[in-house]
């Protein structure tokens, strides 16, 4: 067994190989802090035959047995992976996934199975790091090594991998990814931090990761294995020359069309006459040569679009490099809904629509994160007919989670406090029509839906994709990419924010040289692009509406002594049950004391208010009570005054003139008015009936 070990963010972080899981291709033991993680890397003995594409499959496994937590549920054991898994696997595959040799196609699995977690010390990292360790100490082909870091800020000082405390502080939240000569992953979430600040903490991260790198760098030279070499199939240059000659001019022409299926329906037709044309040419030779030629195609297709952009300085639609596509902006479409947003730009279109709930309907995160349960909730749905496709409808899959969560990180930042605005808020995007940029229209459409509904979110927010197209020494950074220009290009660059700065990023990178002058422009291009589409949104709605839809739950709060709760819950539930059934509220009650009562009917969320404060409220001298007699006695009347307080009328106290006996003036179940004249040390409760044979009126 080969150990190494390193200081990360103040905290050592130690490497095993050569002892766990050895019939993977290689496995790597991490472990930083408390928190260990066993991660693989396996590859197929043959390449997957007829695809064109890199079968990367990386998965993040959670064991809750890593923070001493046994699963819910009959069977006891983990299922679907929690979102905060899906979206740590999500991470790693966008590291690593462009530092794979162009086409190589045998299938790679990386596995990151969670094994003990300390809090302050994330397994996400941890599982990156091995991920990129296990591949390059294995025989897999792999232009690594990467490095992964959390950066936080708290007083204006860069956190490398923050702690609890620190992140709770901090107002930046960013995983930032690359290798020792360029960055090549980021996620953040952030509290309107500027731009300048954003790339100075993404720069400052990948400080960090250089270290990491060089770690692993030692650690391959002195075990890695030796890299399996594989055959790629190379285009004949007579083919190519061919290919060239006949299909350059018609390619380069089909590519132009502003709108996306006439150019899609030109690409296809283009193709298919090459093809043809080739087919007549070669006779039996074509079944062969097929394959190359349509290599050739897609080859030439992105050389036409990276020459026409950083050339010609145009875009395939015919845009400017930093136009933005015609916006339409629709709030209040649904009637019955509590908020919808209808968000269009260009070929790319979003419907959101915003829920409100009590506070019992938040979201419950049974996992391994700290969080344990959250009160905005965004979803995102991508269809197939959005983009003119047949597809089941399944379950989301990694891409719908990963949007969802970077449009919530987006517009967390603005959501009214608990206290402020007591309700569980739930968003859905639906994507309706997709030609790129579809997760920065959803934030857009949200940020309308939510207006709509009369949240009174701090400010609204909207989002950007930005792009960079690379063409030889020239490059040309783009402003709202459509679906072709994220396919062909060399990165994709989400920012959402304010008008006052970043709230959520997202870059993606493919290829080497990004630097920091092109990633100032980019952000300062994005800053600009979010602030049009800002104007384009306010115009619609300017503001919040001033009250919330008349189809949405009315929240009444109120504030209880915590040691009453047992009074309104009652045995086994049965008070709060019968309030709820007679009134049709739900009530949610915390900790603290804090009752929230949610109801469409406000009289009825009153009458709920009334009962949980008679339920709760301690009587005082002097007030008077409508009652009901629950006792006779000799020596006076028991009167129920309020729900499971009563107070004794003695003899004395039921009339002005004499009384023999206690039934000459009430019986059992009558409706009786006191008033409270005495409480004594041990809390009983002394009423009077003669002292109010006036007209006072009862509380």
């Amino acid at each position: 067994m080969s150990q190494w070990q390193m200081n990360l963010g103040g905290r050592p972080l130690v490497i095993e190989n050569g002892k766990l899981a050895k019939q993977a291709s290689n496995a790597v033991l991490v472990r930083y802090g408390d928190t260990v993680v066993l991660v693989t890397a396996t590859m197929a003995a043959q390449p997957r035959q007829g695809i064109d594409f890199f079968p990367l499959l990386v998965d993040y496994e959670e064991r809750l047995y890593s923070v001493g937590k046994i699963p819910g549920g009959f069977i006891k054991r983990e299922g679907r992976p929690a979102e905060s898994a899906t979206l740590a696997g999500r991470g790693i595959d966008r590291a690593i996934r462009p530092l794979f040799p162009e086409g190589f196609r045998n299938d790679v699995q990386v596995v990151a199975t969670v094994l003990s977690v300390d809090k302050d010390n994330e397994p996400d990292i941890a599982a990156m790091i091995g991920a990129s360790a296990a591949l390059t100490l294995s025989e897999v082909p792999f232009y690594g090594p990467i490095g992964g870091v959390h950066i936080g800020r708290v007083d204006g000082q860069f956190i490398i991998n923050p702690t609890v405390s620190q992140a709770a502080a901090s107002d930046i939240d960013l995983l930032v990814a690359g290798t020792k000569d360029a960055v090549m992953m980021v996620e953040a979430g952030a509290k309107e931090v500027s731009e300048h600040d954003m790339l100075e903490a993404i720069l400052f991260g990948h400080e960090a990761i250089k270290e990491t790198v060089a770690f692993q760098e030692k650690m391959q030279a002195e075990v890695g294995k030796e890299k399996f070499q594989f055959a790629v199939t190379e285009i004949p240059e007579e083919i190519e020359a061919s290919v060239r000659k006949k299909a350059t001019a018609l390619l380069a022409a089909a590519v132009r069309g502003s709108n996306k299926q006439d150019r899609e329906a030109a690409i296809a037709k283009a193709k298919e006459d090459i093809l043809q044309q080739f087919a007549e040419e070669m006779a039996e030779d074509f079944t062969t040569s097929e394959p190359l030629i349509r290599d050739m195609l897609d080859k030439i297709i992105k050389e036409e679009v990276r020459k026409m952009i950083t050339i010609e300085r145009t875009r395939p639609d015919g845009r400017k490099l930093d136009e933005i596509r015609k916006i339409s902006c629709e709030v209040g479409i649904l009637p019955r809904v509590h908020g919808s947003g209808l968000f269009t730009r260009g070929q790319t279109q979003v419907l959101s629509v915003a829920t409100l709930g009590a506070i019992s309907d938040e979201q419950i995160l049974d996992g391994i994160g700290e969080a344990a349960s959250k009160r905005y909730i965004h979803h995102y749905n991508f269809p197939a007919f959005s983009v003119g496709e047949v597809r089941p409808m399944r379950s989301p899959g990694r891409r719908e989670i990963g949007h969802g969560a970077l449009a919530e990180k987006a517009l967390l930042p603005m959501i009214p406090p608990e206290e402020e605005f007591p309700y569980t808020i739930r968003v859905v995007s639906e994507v309706l029509e997709s030609n790129g940029s579809t997760s920065q229209a959803s934030i857009c459409g949200s940020t309308l839906s939510l207006m709509d509904a009369g949240v009174p979110i701090k400010k609204p927010v909207a989002g950007v994709a930005m792009g960079l197209v690379k063409y030889g020494d020239d490059f040309a950074i783009l402003t709202d990419i459509q679906g072709m220009e994220d396919a062909l290009g060399d990165m994709d660059f989400k920012v959402a924010g304010t008008d006052s700065g970043i709230t959520a990023i997202q870059m993606d990178i493919k290829v080497k040289g990004i630097n920091r002058a092109i990633l100032e422009q980019a952000l300062e291009q994005a800053r600009q692009g979010r602030l049009f589409i800002l104007e384009r949104m306010m115009e619609t709605i300017s503001k919040p509406r001033a009250d919330i839809s008349p189809y949405a739950p009315r929240m009444l709060t109120m504030e209880i002594d915590p040691d009453k709760i047992r009074d309104v819950i009652g045995p086994g539930g049965k008070t709060i049950r019968k309030i709820i059934d007679e009134t049709g509220v739900t009530i949610d009650i915390q900790d603290d004391g804090r009752v929230f009562i949610g109801a469409v009917d406000r009289t009825a969320g009153e009458n709920a208010m009334n009962i949980i404060k008679s339920l709760t409220k301690d009587p005082e001298v002097g007030e008077v009570y409508d009652g009901k007699v629950t006792r006779l006695m000799n020596f006076g009347a028991f009167v129920e005054i309020l729900p499971g307080k009563e107070g004794l009328v003695h003899i004395s106290q039921l009339d002005r003139n004499r009384v023999e006996k206690v039934e000459d003036i009430v019986r059992s179940g009558d409706p009786i008015r006191v008033k409270v004249i005495e409480i004594d040390r041990q809390g009983r409760i002394n009423l009077s009936r003669k002292a109010l044979l006036g007209d006072e009126p009862a509380n």
